[in-house]
């Protein structure tokens, strides 16, 4: 058997995607994707995702994260998703596709693509100043100083497996701010256990949390993480966030055959 796979990145957050709409990619064989996730002895990424058909929307997007198992929404994955059916010339430079989260809305600018995030009408302020709320994937937000110095991986497992958020568990952010509407952001993804360059639903979390705390001013919030920037951009409606949009871009890096 052979697959067919291609390789995209947004910021940094790579993933193997794969046409599926015939519906013959065997994704209930966990150890297949996370041996073609793994970066020494396969093709290497954060996630491998699936685009099939949809009934209503002009494609569905099944994510599954490194170790295998499919899991919540991936907003980078959504951008990343976005460009590859622009590549297959699937869409034009506007669609709407089907997520397990639901509908989403996207536009493609060249390389920039815009991703419309679910609504958040939640965020809670944990004792410690910490932050929780879910963009589509749960995140843990806290606020730190010399963020690249930071022990990321020892702080966001010991996080990410607390009883806190037992049992499913959390990504984990860390925030250090750069002026009130631009911070520097380092993430802990669950799933592929381990910092990533760069979780588009961990920065649509800090920039709602960043100003459900006063510190950003504004509606547009630029993120800097390890691989590159981002731009959110949302209104508030009474304790509601919407019009979220998840904005950077994202690439082709390559194609090729996997050999079952």
């Amino acid at each position: 058997m052979e697959i067919q796979f291609y390789k995209y990145q947004g910021t940094g957050n790579d993933f193997i995607m794969i046409d599926n709409r015939n519906l013959t990619f065997p994704k209930e064989n966990i150890s297949l994707i996370e041996k073609m996730c793994d970066r020494r002895f396969g093709i290497g990424a954060d996630g491998l995702i699936l685009l099939e058909n949809d009934s209503e929307q002009d494609f569905k997007m099944v994510y599954f994260n490194s170790d295998g198992n499919e899991s919540t929404m991936c907003g980078n994955g959504g951008r990343s998703i976005v460009r590859f059916a622009h590549d297959l010339n699937l869409i034009g430079d506007e669609t709407s596709f089907m997520a397990i989260d639901g509908k989403h809305l996207a536009k493609v600018d060249k390389e920039v693509v815009s991703l419309e995030m679910i609504d958040v009408s939640e965020i809670i302020q944990n004792e410690d100043g910490s932050l929780f709320l879910n963009t589509g994937s749960p995140h843990h937000i806290a606020m730190v100083s010399e963020i690249e110095h930071f022990p990321i991986y020892d702080f966001g497992k010991e996080i990410r497996y607390s009883n806190q958020y037992a049992p499913g568990g959390t990504n984990v952010n860390v925030v250090e701010a750069i002026d009130p509407d631009h911070y520097k952001v380092r993430t802990y993804e669950r799933g592929v256990e381990d910092e990533t360059l760069s979780c588009g639903t961990g920065a649509t979390a800090v920039a709602l949390g960043m100003h459900f705390l006063g510190k950003a001013k504004t509606n547009k919030v630029h993120i800097q993480i390890p691989g590159g920037n981002l731009m959110i951009s949302f209104h508030k409606e009474g304790n509601k966030y919407t019009n979220i949009h998840l904005i950077g871009p994202a690439q082709f890096v390559f194609k090729g055959i996997w050999k079952v």
